[in-house]
């Protein structure tokens, strides 16, 4: 690969070992890392004794002195599974690759993701407003807060936004300190109604539901107070739309932001 490649750029590798193993590299990722990515995570997959088509990304900066981001995307079973990572070049990829072994085995057997987790810190620090560079239109899945954990967990989301079915509104669900999970709502602040034991529990996991409906903004004040306030994200309801939308901060600092395909 060109050292020099610009970090928008970005390159296609497969094998023909591994033809359904693909890894796309951004910015000047050594081949070394490349192979490392397409053996290793190949033995993860035969270990799991899964013959899926696998996805990986890795992008390293432009700046040598930042960390480089892995992201692997699978399947178990009917289930989309995905791991992302950042580390030091020549150590990212064993980072992600250990973490997408542990990530499978924790779904075949029915546990949920350890919290506080060391190995991915939020993205939480003040800084100036940064821009929204990207805007992902998602169908939001309708459902209880337990399925919304479940498939945070499984995607190694730190944040999931999703529609409750018990109350019609958008909200998220979060890892939360010092332990377990958050829900957030637009509006309705009282216990869900599966909720009947106390404390609430989700998937295993101890479950509180936040005091405050999520406040009314535009994406410019939203992106204002996320970065102002050193959030790694924000649930807001959107001022134009009404509908809810999740904002977080991405490893290079910048934004994205997630809204319900309908507002589209």
């Amino acid at each position: 690969m060109n050292s020099s490649q610009s970090l928008y750029s970005s390159e296609h590798w497969s094998s023909a070992a591994d033809p359904d193993l693909a890894v796309t590299t951004r910015g000047a990722v050594p081949p070394a890392d490349v192979t490392r990515a397409v053996r290793a995570i190949g033995r993860v997959l035969r270990r799991h004794h899964l013959d899926v088509p696998a996805r990986v990304r890795v992008t390293a900066p432009a700046d040598g002195e930042e960390p480089t981001v892995v992201q692997a995307n699978v399947r178990l079973h009917d289930t989309p599974t995905r791991v992302q990572v950042t580390g030091p070049r020549g150590f990212a990829v064993t980072f992600a690759v250990e973490r997408l072994d542990r990530q499978l085995s924790r779904l075949v057997a029915n546990q949920s993701r350890a919290w506080p987790d060391p190995a991915r810190p939020p993205l939480a620090k003040v800084t100036e407003q940064r821009p929204i560079i990207r805007r992902k239109y998602c169908e939001l899945l309708t459902g209880t807060p337990a399925e919304a954990t479940a498939v945070m967990d499984a995607m190694d989301y730190d944040a999931y936004l999703f529609t409750d079915a018990e109350t019609g509104e958008d909200a998220i669900v979060q890892w939360a300190d010092p332990f377990g999970v958050r829900l957030v709502r637009q509006r309705t602040t009282t216990a869900p109604a599966e909720g009947t034991q106390r404390p609430l529990s989700v998937n295993s996991l101890p479950m509180t539901v936040h005091s405050e409906p999520s406040p009314l903004l535009g994406e410019s004040e939203a992106a204002t107070a996320l970065c102002r306030g050193g959030l790694p994200f924000l649930f807001f309801t959107d001022r134009e739309t009404g509908r809810g939308q999740l904002l977080y901060r991405r490893y290079d600092g910048d934004l994205t932001i997630v809204t319900p395909s309908e507002t589209a």
